[in-house]
């Protein structure tokens, strides 16, 4: 007998399926979770701490999606999502503690198996578990093909120990750690320099990546910075974070800074991508264009007291030269601006 659902063309049993496939999934990455398919994610907060303090965290993976449906290929926007997440927890001072993500989708079918297995692989770099989510089936809403994904993260914290603009001063230096690339933001304009003002497609090979194509260049998933963010706030020593995403520079560095501070920013510093450089060649972008909207090949700014410097870049580069660089300085100025100082080489 044909459930009446099914003539509205949703299938009742898809969600069976994708909870499923989210259990073995976990289950062969060796964690598994009672959670999954029940009405609620359950996380246990760890013993140790005295005042503990939730962060949480929502986004999304922004126009980039448009892309991935274009090329088919699905398997690492579901990082991307975690990815926005998770670095924001981490530039609040908490570590990452469990994620749940929402899907949205015409019709369910194998391309949702391949964003959770981005998902899964977000969870496993970020160090957290998956504690639950939702595929939800909506063929009105969106056309074939098509989808929307959304996450929703949370970390923990002592209340002591939370980033506070307030610790911040000035002559603290600003260390930077290396983007993947263009992360999750800006691809309404990435994609009108390149596929509407350009005569570029997604297969296309620019000539200076004449090995890669264009849609798997920009598809490269946002970096997770657990990893790097954590050993830092072991050592106490980090006055302020800041995670560059949508609106760049200037408006994600101030965030992290007292009113009574600004910062000094020196391009010259560090190698600006090439990646960068060829999205300000075809969109005829200026520096400060380029700054007020992509990370310029820095997805996360620590600010550091100026002693401390050498040892917080000793610990970023151990393990992988060079993702660790100073880009700038803390100054003293009223308007809680970003200077660009140069251009970039």
């Amino acid at each position: 007998m044909t459930n009446p659902y099914e003539k509205a063309g949703v299938n009742v049993n898809s969600g069976y399926e994708v909870s499923k496939f989210v259990k073995q999934s976990l289950s062969k990455k060796g964690s598994s979770n009672t959670n999954i398919g029940n009405f609620g994610g359950a996380f246990e907060i760890p013993e140790g701490y005295k005042k503990p303090v939730i962060i949480s965290s929502n986004d999304g993976v922004g126009t980039k999606l448009l892309l991935a449906v274009q090329v088919d290929k699905h398997d690492t926007v579901g990082i991307d999502c975690v990815a926005m997440c998770v670095n924001d927890i981490l530039a609040q001072g908490a570590v990452p503690a469990y994620f749940l993500d929402y899907i949205a989708i015409g019709k369910v079918d194998g391309k949702v198996k391949e964003i959770i297995k981005g998902v899964l692989e977000g969870c496993q770099q970020g160090q957290l578990d998956l504690v639950g989510g939702e595929t939800a089936e909506m063929p009105d809403m969106y056309p074939n093909g098509t989808y929307d994904v959304a996450g929703f993260a949370a970390g923990i914290a002592e209340k002591d120990q939370l980033m506070s603009p307030l610790n911040v001063k000035d002559g603290d230096k600003l260390i930077g750690i290396a983007s993947s690339g263009l992360h999750s933001n800006g691809f309404s304009l990435i994609r009108k320099i390149f596929f509407k003002d350009n005569d570029f497609n997604y297969d296309s090979k620019l000539e200076e990546f004449p090995d890669d194509k264009l849609g798997d260049l920009l598809l490269t998933p946002t970096r997770i910075y657990t990893k790097e963010i954590l050993p830092l706030l072991e050592t106490k020593l980090i006055h302020g974070i800041a995670h560059i995403t949508g609106g760049g520079f200037f408006e994600n560095i101030p965030r992290m800074l007292p009113d009574n501070l600004a910062a000094k920013i020196v391009p010259s510093y560090w190698n600006v991508p090439k990646l960068f450089k060829v999205v300000q060649k075809y969109g005829k972008l200026t520096d400060s264009e380029m700054f007020g909207i992509f990370n310029m090949g820095v997805g996360m700014v620590v600010a550091v007291d100026p002693k401390e410097e050498e040892k917080i870049l000793r610990i970023l580069n151990q393990d992988k030269p060079g993702q660790g660089f100073t880009i700038g300085e803390v100054v003293s100025r009223k308007d809680k601006s970003v200077e660009l100082i140069g251009g970039i080489k």
